[in-house]
């Protein structure tokens, strides 16, 4: 796996041990390409994670090898990494490493970080989330291509309820992501209520192509979109970050004009450098922006009391929230009557 390497970067080395370590069989890249990929789109990686708590999606032994979630900062963090104190549903906390510059990058690539997943809030208020993430998920019989088509309705929709802007980004599968600058004003259940609404209103738009059913067994063929990222402790893949799929695929952000034609298995780790160095980060503007949420929440409690629609069920390791309907299987709950 050959000797030890050092990186230099931004005034930091990082020691790389075993670089030449197989991390992707299928293309052959190594443990040193996954951190020379990290150095190419530094800039980029660390705008998407700046003072951001994250967790790390670790394959110490390469895609094929097992896997974790590390989201406690590892012992072994050095000083100039800082941490935040972040508390899960369950009540539990943990201080999670913040990135601040990009030599921390590189650090969690030497112990086999492929995919950062960074809180939608910064270090200095961890309880109020400056993103609204969209997650338009493909459900079996769906693809990139349908997704395209409820972003574009997405967009639309974001425009007219405050006048928001998104900016797209790949999944590094067949998704799309939307993330929104918003002003850090609200809480998490403030916010994952405005993603609920977003997500009613593309379905009343689209009810043949778009689902906010938490059910599989309901879903159908349709872009599924999942509020649930919007709860504390759920989290979307960065962007830049590599996703642990046979071909290096990353999480690829877009412009608007791009989104039609891209191809998302096009951006991987080979790849993106390049177009990183073309372009830069097309992304680099989202933190010069920060919107309100009001006309998303307006239009929340406007569904709720002209339509009759209240919370949507949290995910299944989650603690019973208030107002939340009956969380059991449609299916299972009609078999128990």
């Amino acid at each position: 796996m050959g000797d030890a390497v050092e990186l230099e970067v931004a005034g930091r080395t990082v020691r790389l041990s075993s670089p030449g370590k197989i991390f992707f069989p299928e293309r052959g890249f190594t443990k040193l390409d996954l951190a020379q990929y990290y150095l190419a789109v530094g800039d980029g990686i660390l705008r998407a994670l700046r003072n951001r708590p994250t967790t790390l999606e670790r394959y110490p032994d390469g895609v094929t090898g097992e896997s974790f979630f590390q989201k406690r900062a590892p012992k072994n963090m050095p000083d100039w990494i800082p941490t935040a104190h972040i508390t899960f549903p369950s009540g539990r906390s943990a201080d999670e490493m913040c990135p601040t510059e990009p030599a921390a990058v590189l650090w969690a690539a030497q112990f086999g970080t492929l995919t950062f997943h960074p809180w939608p809030v910064r270090r200095d208020d961890v309880d109020r989330p400056d993103e609204l993430r969209i997650d338009l998920d493909p459900q079996p019989g769906t693809d990139y291509a349908d997704a395209v088509r409820a972003a574009h309705e997405l967009r639309a929709v974001l425009h007219e309820y405050g006048d928001l802007r998104g900016w797209p980004k790949t999944s590094g599968g067949r998704g799309l992501h939307v993330f929104v600058p918003i002003q850090p004003r609200w809480t998490f259940t403030q916010v994952r209520r405005a993603a609920i609404a977003v997500g009613r209103e593309l379905e009343r738009r689209m009810p043949d192509q778009v689902t906010t059913a938490w059910w599989k067994e309901e879903r159908g063929e349709k872009i599924f979109v999942d509020y649930n990222q919007a709860a504390r402790d759920r989290t979307i893949a960065s962007a830049y970050s590599v996703r642990p799929r046979p071909h290096a695929p990353v999480s690829a952000p877009l412009r608007w004009d791009e989104v039609d034609d891209a191809q998302p298995q096009d951006f991987d780790l080979a790849t993106m450098p390049g177009r990183f160095a073309e372009l830069g980060d097309v992304h680099a503007d989202m933190d010069d922006h920060a919107f309100s949420l009001e006309a998303l929440l307006e239009l929340a409690s406007r569904d709720e009391h002209d339509h009759g629609l209240g919370d949507l069920p949290y995910p299944p390791e989650y603690p019973k929230m208030p107002g939340e309907p009956k969380r059991v299987q449609p299916s299972r709950a009609k078999h128990e009557e």
